[in-house]
């Protein structure tokens, strides 16, 4: 088929949404014809990958706005306008395109966020809109536990994402969705709310063969102490500081042990505050941000993963841990919640924080105490992420997807 995808965030060799945008390509591209519309200042990493891998089914097109559109753009300063415009100049752009190519489809893939809108859904052809994510948020009784700026963070996003979905374009584009994929339940919910009528949860996460090759030999770590690893940037819904907390329970049972957390931002100094009250300095380790190798390395020297975010559509980390046979102590929200399974891991229901940090605590002490079990949890997460989270494997569920809906079997 030719296929025809909007992927703003493209980029090989990256993670979060780069990454999906070009792995996602990559995959489309095993089957079919592909003609990628995504930002000119992707072109430079792009050229270079394709110059030593190339994907000869692969058109690139690219687009952004005239220079004196995007001067304020600044990171992540403007981003929402910007983007917003950004779609509407790549619908113009695609317009034009679909008249001398003809496509069978159009395939929206990042943003992976519902309540931006796509305009590709306006083509006259069958559209996939995703996965897409969003539609989680911190449960309301965790918010009472967040620092002044966090706190106005969720309240910020809660109404943006509440405009976003009374936006008429983005409802249009629902409602001529052929299928719609949600990287979690609470996604699926409010894109049925919006007019999809088919909907599926798909993860936006996966690893490549490379990933997956180079996290199958890590070994099972033997010595003393006994390490817990957190992972990810110093955000205030990253949950670390519920982490602290259960770490502090755990410890207090089991002395020989520690904490690593790997990642900076915003919530570090307040972290780093926490762990002193605790009096726990000499246990908890800030690495701060480290290379790939080095995440590497010291995700080999921990037992496990804790991962207690709280409103997570992807959580990568999660895969990784799994990939490298590391048991994954998470909440049951979110991409994480999707991914973990009682086969690879323990999910802690959210019902309050204490009673999350109390049951943290508890499924540490249980996975401290049995390493059988954390054997049987980190054998079953490899297997788990290569039959369900590989890119192979994924880009096999997508090409189904694209068949069924060019055949009209949605």
């Amino acid at each position: 088929m030719k296929v025809l995808i909007s992927a703003y965030a493209c980029e090989p060799g990256s993670g979060s949404e780069p990454g999906v945008g070009w792995n996602q390509v990559r995959q489309s591209a095993r089957f079919h014809d592909v003609w990628v519309i995504t930002r000119s200042n992707n072109r430079g990493v792009i050229e270079e990958m394709v110059a030593k891998e190339p994907m000869p089914n692969v058109r690139w097109v690219y687009f952004d706005l005239p220079r004196w559109a995007r001067f304020w753009k600044k990171g992540n300063r403007g981003i929402h306008a910007y983007y917003y415009l950004w779609q509407t100049g790549a619908y113009f752009k695609a317009r034009r395109l679909h008249r001398k190519v003809k496509f069978d489809l159009a395939h929206h893939v990042t943003f992976v966020n519902y309540w931006r809108p796509t305009f590709l859904a306006l083509l006259p052809i069958p559209f996939i809109w995703g996965p897409v994510g969003g539609g989680e948020s911190a449960p309301r009784s965790f918010r009472r536990t967040f620092s002044t700026q966090g706190r106005v963070y969720e309240g910020l996003r809660d109404i943006a994402r509440n405009l976003g979905e009374l936006d008429p374009l983005v409802r249009l584009a629902a409602r001529r969705t052929s299928v719609a994929l949600a990287t979690t339940a609470q996604t699926e919910k409010r894109l049925r709310a919006l007019g999809c009528l088919k909907v599926s949860i798909l993860s936006e996460s996966g690893l490549p063969a490379k990933d997956l090759h180079e996290l199958a030999a890590s070994q099972p770590h033997q010595d003393a102490p006994f390490r817990v690893l957190s992972l990810g940037r110093l955000l205030h819904w990253k949950g670390f500081e519920l982490g602290l907390l259960a770490f502090a329970r755990f410890h207090a049972l089991f002395p020989d042990t520690e904490y690593w957390l790997i990642g900076d931002g915003p919530e570090r100094k307040r972290l780093e505050l926490l762990t002193r009250k605790l009096r726990l300095e000499n246990k908890v380790l800030f690495w701060g941000q480290v290379s790939r190798a080095q995440v590497l390395e010291k995700l080999a020297a921990c037992d496990l993963l804790l991962f207690p975010s709280l409103h997570d559509s992807g959580g990568w980390v999660c895969l990784e841990a799994m990939a490298a046979g590391r048991p994954v102590v998470c909440l049951d929200l979110g991409g994480p919640g999707l991914q973990v399974t009682p086969e690879t891991g323990i999910k802690v229901p959210p019902n309050s924080p204490e009673q999350a940090v109390e049951d943290l605590a508890t499924a540490l002490v249980e996975l401290a105490q049995d390493s059988i079990r954390r054997a049987r949890l980190g054998g079953a997460g490899r297997r788990r992420v290569q039959e369900a989270f590989s890119w192979k494997a994924k880009g096999e569920f997508m090409n189904q997807i694209y068949l069924e809906v060019f055949n009209g079997h949605v």
